[in-house]
């Protein structure tokens, strides 16, 4: 089985951060989302990955992630010329997928299971789709399905205004080499893209089998800012080992899981964790308080910090209380005049903002 993951795309949603990068690439727990289901297809057993990549951000993708060696794995880059929907996606990719069955990874999103159960089910019942389910509130923001009396799937449906039930697509799906055939079946949809669900649509109406399986734990789409900064909150609780290698001053506090990278410095300074603090790091007179991610090299100088992702580079000084907020790379946000009370910002790379 062979594995496609796909990073392409604008990223709207979360912007400006992905006018300058890939939203794969936006770390949670100071490691690229991305690289998340990477990790999550090598554990499974998948080897052999295909990651699509936009010609934006291809190139910032490819060399971050390299050819897969440092996962185990052997890592193809394919590249999508136009974001037209996910069954595109696939088409671009057939090359490399060949008639093999496969597995298909949303790079933006989580899962707090790995893939095994799931591969698991689909190389026993042999199905032409196994798509993985989540009940969620808000179901018209996703595609959702509806089954039948006894689970099986009836129909799907694309964000729709009155959805048939709760149970969204989570972004995760295995498919046999069938789903190409319904690919070239459908037509672009009314946002001119061609959709999964139409595909997987045109499979159930074809009389192919079409199974589900319902997602018992969490499910992050790290599409948006808060969505983001949640999964930094869980993984930081759940999945981060710590490990504190660098200086800590006699005048420091630190208490609860703190992580502090190699060459960091910490001075007259409180940390509560969970807490990862990249390398090389300066951090003076601070407070950072629980669900806090920093990047490499990053500068804090006199402030109140915490729920929040600040990326490599970026320096905030003297900038009062600072929660909630996601701080591209290089950012820099000081104090102009004054003390400021509190702020929550989303900040591209290289933004500068004074106080």
């Amino acid at each position: 089985m062979r594995g496609l993951i796909l990073s392409g795309g604008r990223g709207t949603r979360l912007r400006p951060l992905t006018y300058t990068g890939a939203k794969q690439l936006v770390p949670v727990a100071n490691k690229p989302i991305l690289w998340y289901g990477i990790e999550a297809m090598v554990a499974s057993g998948i080897r052999d990955i295909g990651i699509v990549i936009s010609p934006e951000t291809g190139d910032q993708v490819k060399q971050l992630t390299g050819d897969g060696t440092r996962f185990g794995a052997q890592i193809s880059y394919i590249l999508q010329a136009e974001p037209l929907g996910l069954a595109h996606a696939v088409r671009t990719a057939r090359p490399f997928l060949g008639d093999e069955a496969f597995a298909m990874y949303l790079g933006d999103n989580l899962i707090q299971t790995g893939l095994e159960q799931l591969i698991s089910r689909f190389e026993v019942s042999q199905p032409d789709a196994l798509i993985l389910l989540k009940r969620v509130p808000n179901p018209t923001a996703f595609g959702v399905a509806e089954l039948d009396a006894t689970g099986q799937v009836r129909r799907l449906v694309e964000k729709p205004k009155e959805p048939p039930s709760d149970l969204a697509l989570v972004g995760v799906y295995l498919f046999s080499a069938f789903i190409h055939k319904a690919i070239d079946a459908i037509a672009p949809s009314a946002r001119g893209e061609l959709e999964i669900t139409d595909a997987i649509q045109s499979l159930i109406a074809s009389g192919q089998r079409v199974e589900s399986l319902e997602l018992a734990g969490w499910w992050l789409d790290t599409g948006k800012k808060d969505d983001l900064l949640e999964a930094n909150r869980i993984i930081l609780d759940e999945q981060v080992i710590c490990t504190q290698s660098g200086e800590v001053d006699s005048e420091s506090k630190i208490s609860g899981r703190v992580c502090i990278g190699s060459g960091s410095k910490i001075i007259r300074s409180t940390i509560r964790g969970p807490v990862i603090i990249g390398t090389n790091c300066s951090v003076e007179d601070t407070y950072i308080g629980p669900y806090t991610s920093i990047g490499d090299r990053v500068i804090l100088k006199k402030v109140d910090i915490d729920h929040s992702v600040v990326l490599e580079g970026a320096n905030v000084s003297e900038a009062g209380r600072v929660v909630d907020s996601l701080i591209g790379q290089r950012a820099v946000v000081r104090s102009h005049q004054g003390v400021p009370v509190a702020h929550r910002f989303m900040l591209g790379d290289d933004s500068v903002v004074e106080l």
